[in-house]
């Protein structure tokens, strides 16, 4: 048992929010030791962003574990994809997407483990879209109903304005997003073998000012972010050497002061830690 109960935490966690102006949803689970589990707004629907990606990850590994693909074959780099409203045709802009240098390899070839790896580690938008058309965004979706993730929604590309004006959004709340996340750190998203690859994605990934910002370095994070305008996510498994292994969701909107929505996360992220290691 700890020192300190799962209470004191909630009210510390609640301390730090209080102190920004926005919507956010906080989950926390021990899965060493379930009953140590802590949810703050986790049936709150938010704009996914970026956190979207990872369940478009499972769904490749387990239709290529299905056989239609392999993860190593090659599929041509594109700039064109459909919007969900209409089919009308619209395309990404470098300076909207956060990794530029695929824009470089338009009309080349790449494997789709490669732009699976740009998806979450670069958070690239471009590798995101070409492989939601390889696997198709209901898929995607019907996978994580099976999983037990009730409510995320993943619908579409990024940047497909059309569906973003009429509110047709990938949606995720912090309950759905700790459910995927649990899966892959016990190792049933898909399989073992693709459960373990995937946290070996997740943990290369290059963008940690929120959960990792403040912790150890020893301590290792498999995880993927989310951002647009006013919104901030984080969301993973943290390794600690010696134990216990734990999720944590971190979503906000809304944000007045996004730096401000950040900074929050780092925190509440090691006042999680310094809670999970007290004897």
């Amino acid at each position: 048992m700890h020192a300190q109960s799962i209470d004191v935490l909630e009210r510390d966690i609640q301390a730090v929010l209080d102190s920004v102006d926005g919507d956010f949803a906080v989950a926390v689970r021990n899965l060493d030791d379930t009953s140590e589990t802590l949810l703050m707004n986790e049936h709150q629907m938010f704009h996914a962003a970026s956190t979207m990606k990872t369940p478009v990850m499972i769904e490749l590994y387990r239709q290529a574990q299905q056989g239609k693909f392999n993860l190593d074959d090659s599929i041509r780099v594109e700039n064109e994809f459909r919007s969900i409203v209409d089919g009308s045709r619209y395309s990404l802009t470098p300076e909207d997407d956060s990794y530029e240098k695929l824009y470089d390899h338009l009309g080349e070839r790449r494997s789709i483990r490669t732009l699976m790896r740009e998806m979450i580690t670069a958070s690239s938008n471009l590798a995101t879209n070409i492989l939601i058309e390889k696997v198709g965004a209901e898929n995607v979706t019907q996978t994580m109903r099976r999983y037990g993730a009730d409510s995320i929604q993943v619908r579409r590309g990024v940047e497909d304005m059309k569906a973003y004006r009429r509110g047709l959004n990938n949606e995720t709340s912090a309950h759905d997003l700790l459910v995927i996340f649990e899966r892959i750190a016990r190792g049933t998203a898909v399989s073992e073998t693709a459960s373990q690859e995937m946290i070996q994605i997740l943990k290369q990934q290059e963008y940690n000012d929120m959960i990792p910002a403040r912790l150890p370095d020893s301590v290792e994070v498999a995880h993927k972010t989310g951002w647009i305008t006013g919104l901030h996510h984080d969301s993973g498994i943290v390794f600690v050497p010696g134990g216990p292994t734990y999720v944590l969701i971190l979503l906000s909107q809304n944000l007045e002061n996004e730096d401000a929505g950040v900074t929050a996360f780092a925190r509440i992220s090691r006042l999680v830690f310094d809670y999970m290691i007290q004897e």
